[in-house]
């Protein structure tokens, strides 16, 4: 009986770890081209997620999902905002992202959705240290540059961007943020606990968005 309620547990972990890596990844593929033809209506959605959140934490079977969903939400809110209408000054991008901390440390405070708060912070985490990578290597003029310029250019100036990340100083700031995030991710896990999974899947994805930002640059 033991085992196998280790085996739901250890399953259950696992569930919101891929969960974590899924809700984060899930902006790169659908809220990025959504905010920048439709900001008003991915705003929109996030009171849809808010409230799909809500409803699934009032059943005790579905909590779980719904404290999950609830951290994400503020992921989504913040990236509606920022891409929709503030995107061309990077300078922006950490406050706006920040937008759910108050909030996140008083829900933990009274231990109050530390699954989906615990999520949101893994997912801030993850920008806050790719951003200080676009600060060490010098992007932020790229990043500028691209937001502000016609589609026919995006091309040259993402090309110029890598050539910039190419750089011994480049390399060097890229092979420490991958650890950061790895010791960051992989260090929680061991904690065995729901809330620990979903930041430490939230925060390991962001390798993975990372990387395939830098796969689109090299081959635009």
């Amino acid at each position: 009986m033991s085992t196998k309620l280790s085996f739901v547990v250890t399953s259950q972990l696992w569930w919101v770890f891929a969960a974590a890596v899924f809700l984060v990844s899930i902006p790169v593929f659908i809220e990025a081209p959504l905010v920048r033809s439709l900001p008003w209506l991915s705003l929109l959605l996030t009171g849809g997620w808010f409230g799909l959140s809500f409803s699934l934490m009032s059943r005790p079977v579905t909590y779980l999902w719904g404290d999950l969903l609830y951290g994400f939400s503020w992921s989504w809110l913040a990236g509606s905002i920022y891409w929709g209408w503030l995107r061309w000054e990077p300078l922006w991008h950490l406050p706006v992202e920040a937008i759910g901390l108050p909030g996140a440390i008083w829900c933990l405070q009274r231990h109050w959705g530390r699954v989906g708060n615990y999520f949101y912070l893994g997912s801030l985490l993850g920008t806050v240290l790719t951003d200080i990578y676009f600060y060490l290597v010098k992007l932020l003029p790229y990043w500028r540059q691209i937001m502000q310029s016609d589609n026919d250019m995006v091309s040259e100036i993402l090309h110029q961007a890598v050539t910039q990340v190419a750089t011994p100083g480049g390399n060097f700031w890229a092979v420490v943020l991958a650890v950061t995030l790895l010791l960051a991710g992989i260090i929680p896990l061991r904690q065995k606990k729901l809330h620990w999974y979903a930041f430490g899947g939230a925060v390991l994805s962001t390798i993975l968005v990372d990387s395939l930002f830098l796969l689109a640059a090299v081959f635009a």
